[in-house]
C-alpha cells in the first residue's frame, strides 16, 4: 500500500466527529483541520483529538492549500452548495447523504467533478454495512439465483433533531433504502441505475411540520424501474408521526434464496431457501435465521476495530447510536474514499451513481405531490 497521505478537513462535527478517529488511524490519511460554526463546540472536539487547525469559516477551509479533501457532514441543505464550492476550489469531496436537495445542484456537481478530475463520493453507509456485504457475496456466488424483486425501507423518528429536519419530505432522505437495491445489481464499471419512479404519499404529519417544505405526508412509498432490467424495487420512508422502531433495511428476493432484514433490533435476518425436488424441505425448514459476519478483514489492520460494537460505545451522535454503528460501514467508507483519491480504485458511489441514488428520492417526492404520476429520473 502507498505511504502517501491524504490531508482531510472534517466539515461539521456532530456526525462528522465519529469519522475523526478512523481517518487518524488510517495509514493514508491525516486529519489536517476541522470546521464548525460554533467555536466552543469545535474546540471540544479538536482538543479531544489533538487537531491544531480549526476553522469557523468553510471558505477559509477551501482557501487552505494544505488541505487535499473535505469530508462534509453539514446540514442537508448545505450538501449541494458546499460540494460545489469544494470542487471549484480543487478539493476532493466526501459528502454525507443526500448529495443535494435539487436537480440543479446535482447537475453542477457532476459537471464540476468531470471538469476538475477530483473525486466526489457520497458517503452512503448501507452499501458498506455488513448486511449488504453479506447479501452481495451471496448474490455474486450465485446462491440467491435470479433477483426477482428488491425492497428497501427506512423508518426513523426525527422529532428533536436539528431545525432543518422538521417536515422534511421523507423521500428527500431515501438513499439508505434506495442504494442497496441498485448496488446489489451493479457490476464494476456498470452501475445499475433507476430510470423512472412512481410514488404515493400516505397519512399526514402535524400541521406545524408541513409549512417548512409544504410536504404533508407521514409515509412515502415508491416503486422504481431499473434501466435494462426486468427487476422493480420498492422503497418506503418515514420521518415523523409514525410509530416504529428505527430501521434501515432491505430485502432481496431471489429464485433460489431470499434475504429478509430483521423486523426489530437484536434479531437476526432470515434466509428463505426454495423447496425443490433435489433439496426437499418442510415449510418450517424454508426460513432460517442467520448470523451476518463482519467484513473487517477487507480493511487495513489499523482501522478494522472500527467495524465492531466496542467502537460504538465511544460514539456520541444520535444517528450513529440509533443506527447501531451503521453496520460497521464507516471504516469501509473512509478507506474507499482515500483509495479513490490516491487513484487506487474508483469511488463507490461516484458522482453519477450518487446522483441517481439521490434523484430516485427527489423524483419520488415529486411523484407523490402529483398524486402518483410517473416521473423520469434525469441523467447527465
Amino acid at each position: 500500500m502507498s505511504t502517501q497521505k491524504v490531508r482531510v478537513a472534517i466539515i461539521g462535527l456532530g456526525f462528522g466527529s465519529e469519522f475523526i478517529p478512523i481517518f487518524q488511524a488510517h495509514p493514508n490519511a491525516e486529519v489536517t483541520a476541522v470546521c464548525r460554526r460554533n467555536k466552543a463546540e469545535m474546540d471540544k472536539v479538536a482538543d479531544k483529538y489533538g487537531i491544531a487547525k480549526r476553522y469557523t469559516s468553510y471558505e477559509d477551509v477551501l482557501a487552505d492549500p494544505d488541505i487535499d479533501a473535505v469530508h462534509i457532514n453539514s446540514p442537508i441543505p448545505d450538501h449541494g452548495p458546499q460540494s460545489i464550492a469544494a470542487l471549484k476550489a480543487g478539493k476532493h469531496v466526501a459528502c454525507t447523504v443526500p448529495m443535494a436537495t435539487n436537480v440543479d445542484d446535482i447537475r453542477q456537481i457532476i459537471e464540476l467533478q468531470k471538469k476538475t478530475g477530483k473525486v466526489y463520493m457520497m458517503m452512503e453507509t448501507v452499501v458498506y454495512a455488513r448486511e449488504y456485504l453479506f447479501v452481495k457475496d451471496l448474490y455474486e456466488k450465485g446462491e440467491l439465483g435470479r433477483i426477482q424483486f428488491l425492497r428497501g425501507s427506512h423508518q426513523q423518528d426525527m422529532d428533536g433533531w436539528p431545525n432543518y429536519w422538521p417536515g422534511l419530505p421523507p423521500m428527500w432522505y431515501a438513499t439508505h433504502c434506495v442504494s442497496p437495491c441498485l448496488a446489489l445489481l451493479s457490476k464494476p464499471g456498470q452501475p445499475a441505475l433507476a430510470e423512472s419512479v412512481v410514488c404515493h404519499g400516505s397519512g399526514r404529519i402535524r400541521e406545524e411540520l408541513i409549512s417548512k417544505y409544504n410536504s404533508p405526508f407521514a409515509v412515502e412509498s415508491a416503486t422504481f424501474k431499473i434501466k435494462g432490467s426486468d427487476v422493480v424495487a420498492e422503497v418506503t420512508r418515514t420521518l415523523f408521526d409514525v410509530a416504529r422502531q428505527y430501521r434501515e433495511s432491505f430485502d432481496a428476493t431471489g429464485s433460489k434464496k431470499s434475504f429478509e432484514w430483521q423486523q426489530v433490533e437484536d434479531e437476526d435476518p432470515v434466509i428463505h431457501t426454495k423447496n425443490t425436488a433435489e433439496t426437499p424441505r418442510t415449510e418450517k425448514e424454508i426460513p432460517e435465521r442467520v448470523k451476518v459476519p463482519d467484513f473487517a478483514s477487507r480493511l487495513p489492520e489499523p482501522i478494522r476495530k472500527f467495524t465492531m460494537p466496542a467502537h460504538i460505545q465511544d460514539a456520541d451522535h444520535l444517528s450513529f447510536l440509533q443506527g447501531g454503528g451503521h453496520g460497521g460501514s464507516h471504516p469501509h467508507l473512509t478507506h474507499n474514499f482515500l483509495m479513490a483519491v490516491l487513484g487506487q480504485q474508483p469511488a463507490f458511489p461516484d458522482a453519477p451513481t450518487s446522483a441517481n441514488w439521490t434523484l430516485v428520492g427527489l423524483c419520488a417526492h415529486e411523484s407523490a405531490m402529483k398524486g402518483g404520476d410517473r416521473v423520469t429520473i434525469p441523467t447527465f
